[in-house]
């Protein structure tokens, strides 16, 4: 099917009726980027990895291309691109996005919103998700699972434990890429104790250090023997496993720390139950984390009068959707029963648009709907 083919069967759904005027009601514009955007951005955030599932094409100046696998990155840059970059500002979409999925379409229709420039987070976070919750409902589906977590109440507990920049930088990468955390922490806590490597005397300049003294530190070395990389590793990644290594022999994850981080991942549950819990936890170990705490339960008051059903809302501190990008509130919408994937994901992502090149930070927070997985559990519903 041609993109044009299959935004006219969108056109002519009743659910796309029904779900663009939610968005429009709400105050959000309909955006339309282009369908060949520069392949750039979404390597550079996604990954090298994302590469063979893009389609590219190269331009004569030799700028690499893509068909756009997904509108938030588009949707953003056209945002950066006007006269209302930095204001307030919300957009939603409906069209064609193209990326290789093994035994799935590689044409597939992607929906949703992106609210940018906003300095009312909580509210803008709880508004999102009652917009989620109403699209679900534009293909007949109420029978909803509402998953939530918050990326910052992880950023705040590393902080607050002074951790070496290394490890929270490790740790950081372990939940984004949803490994298990309990699982690293031991490994951690056990390479305290590792046998004496052959590279002493490197691991011991390197002592202390941050990220970018010894970055300069291994470049030199690398100079000096003539190479730039080693095994296929570049010098930064040598870098990073140098300073691991170094930091490891300096026993820098104390058990208390690994305690505490363990507690905090294990905290689940509804929303209030997991401020009481957070709250409880600090105060044990005499933590500060009532600015990520305050914000996070004044997300949840603005939720319940949305009308969110809050008790019946799963919430988890080990809750993350896999992207680096995002830097708080996350969720997932889920039919009950059948929840092995999202039919509405989304969240906070207040980083991306300095990395799209925006000079100042600028609030953002969206989410994306899966119509062909809610298109057919709607037609079940409605059978």
């Amino acid at each position: 099917m041609t993109a044009t083919a299959t935004s006219n069967a969108a056109g002519s759904a009743a659910w796309a009726d029904t779900l663009l005027l939610s968005f429009a009601q709400a105050g959000y514009v309909r955006a339309e980027p282009a369908i060949l955007q520069p392949a750039e951005p979404f390597l550079d955030l996604s990954g090298e990895d994302i590469r063979k599932s893009l389609y590219l094409t190269t331009d004569l100046s030799g700028e690499e291309l893509c068909l756009r696998p997904d509108l938030t990155i588009p949707v953003a840059r056209d945002y950066l691109a006007s006269g209302r970059a930095g204001q307030p500002a919300g957009f939603s979409y409906l069209g064609p996005v193209f990326r290789y999925r093994s035994g799935h379409a590689s044409e597939f229709l992607q929906a949703g919103i992106e609210s940018f420039g906003r300095q009312d987070r909580a509210a803008a976070d709880a508004e999102t998700l009652a917009l989620a919750l109403e699209a679900t409902s534009a293909f007949g589906v109420r029978d909803v699972e509402i998953r939530t977590g918050d990326v910052a109440l992880f950023n705040a507990l590393l902080d607050a434990l002074n951790l070496y920049p290394v490890w929270r930088r490790r740790l950081v990468k372990d939940f984004n890429r949803k490994i298990s955390l309990e699982q690293d922490l031991e490994r951690l806590a056990a390479a305290t104790t590792a046998t004496r490597s052959e590279y002493e005397g490197v691991l011991a300049a390197l002592a202390g250090s941050d990220r970018k003294a010894a970055l300069a530190f291994v470049t030199d070395l690398m100079s000096i023997a003539g190479t730039t990389n080693v095994g296929g590793r570049t010098t930064a990644e040598i870098a990073d496993r140098f300073l691991e290594q170094s930091t490891l022999k300096g026993g820098a994850l104390p058990r208390e720390a690994i305690t505490v981080l363990k507690r905090f991942l294990s905290i689940s549950g509804n929303p209030d139950d997991a401020v009481a819990a957070l709250r409880a936890l600090t105060a044990d170990a005499r933590l500060d984390l009532a600015g990520a705490i305050d914000q996070f339960e004044s997300r949840v008051g603005f939720m319940a009068a949305r009308g969110i059903d809050v008790k019946n809302t799963r919430f988890s501190t080990a809750f993350g959707r896999g992207l680096d990008y995002y830097t708080g509130f996350e969720f997932e919408l889920h039919h009950k029963g059948n929840g092995a994937e999202p039919l509405v994901a989304g969240g906070r992502y207040d980083g991306l648009m300095t990395q799209l090149g925006s000079a100042e930070p600028i609030p953002a927070v969206g989410f994306s709907v899966w119509v062909d997985a809610l298109t057919k559990i709607g037609r079940k519903v409605g059978a």
